[in-house]
């Protein structure tokens, strides 16, 4: 059920962390134009206190605003940063970000201040009692949130129904920014959407290997297309597209597991999809 191919990525620190049975949380975090934003939520992040070692890498997607330069002189034993040359999408710059972490857990989390760092403290207590493997922070509509479009609060609903129904599961908010994931799971994904897409790829792949996310209530405040929302309902549709290509992929694997032949469902894995030239 478990997919190792990627795995010989670990570094150091990873390697380290596990073999003390320690958990040390990566947050990534993915910037493409925020500079209005980005120092905050920098600051917000290393100045919250977590129940284990965390680092933060933060990845500049190719912004042509001040972003770069709002991140220049931070600096800070538990941050690093790094930059693409041009914009590669926000897949590609989770990816890179993966590429760098040392944790033993990853968690993306957005530089525009639509979640609060203080709820990630919080769901890493399922994970430090053993109790779960994979922790999502779930936006519980009404509690806590505030949407300025009805839509996207129906198009998450319409999606993540469509994921629950694919793959028998009975997850409340698949697009919550905040994904509390074992490092070894994710490297061993086979992950090749390098846009918006990848947030669905990753939970579509969380649920196809049999895991039921572990989920706790999180703060939210949606941020309106005026102030700088970007994704629109072409993100949507690319959703539904997504969840039918790993579930129609995971159909025939477990089709040829019966018969003992072998197939591929045509992606890479997540180290051959890893940008190769982030500076």
């Amino acid at each position: 059920m478990r997919d190792n191919e990627g795995l010989d990525a670990y570094d150091v620190g990873f390697q380290a962390a596990a073999a003390n049975g320690e958990v040390f949380l990566s947050i990534v975090m993915p910037t493409y134009n925020e500079g209005p934003t980005i120092r905050r939520a920098v600051h917000q992040v290393l100045s919250t206190s977590y129940p284990c070692r965390i680092e933060l890498i933060v990845v500049d997607d190719g912004s042509s605003d001040e972003t770069a330069s709002q991140l220049d002189g931070l600096s800070c034993d538990r941050l690093k940063v790094c930059r693409h040359s041009r914009n590669r999408g926000k897949g590609a710059a989770l990816l890179t970000g993966m590429s760098l972490a040392s944790g033993t857990h990853i968690l993306p989390f957005d530089a525009d201040l639509e979640y609060s760092p203080t709820d990630v403290a919080r769901m890493l207590e399922p994970v430090l009692d053993g109790r779960a493997e994979v922790v999502y922070g779930t936006r519980l509509f009404g509690l806590n949130t505030v949407y300025h479009s009805f839509r996207y609060k129906m198009g998450n609903r319409v999606t993540t129904l469509a994921a629950n129904l694919l793959f028998d599961s009975a997850v409340t908010d698949m697009h919550t920014c905040l994904k509390l994931l074992p490092l070894a799971l994710v490297r061993g994904m086979r992950l090749v959407e390098l846009g918006f897409g990848m947030d669905t790829e990753i939970t579509a792949n969380v649920l196809k290997m049999g895991y039921r996310p572990f989920e706790v209530p999180v703060a939210y405040y949606a941020r309106s297309h005026l102030q700088g929302k970007k994704i629109n309902w072409r993100d949507g549709v690319q959703c539904l597209r997504i969840l039918a290509r790993v579930r129609v992929a995971n159909l025939l694997q477990e089709k040829d597991d019966l018969t003992g032949s072998r197939t591929s469902d045509g992606s890479r894995s997540l180290i051959d999809a890893m940008p190769s030239n982030a500076d």
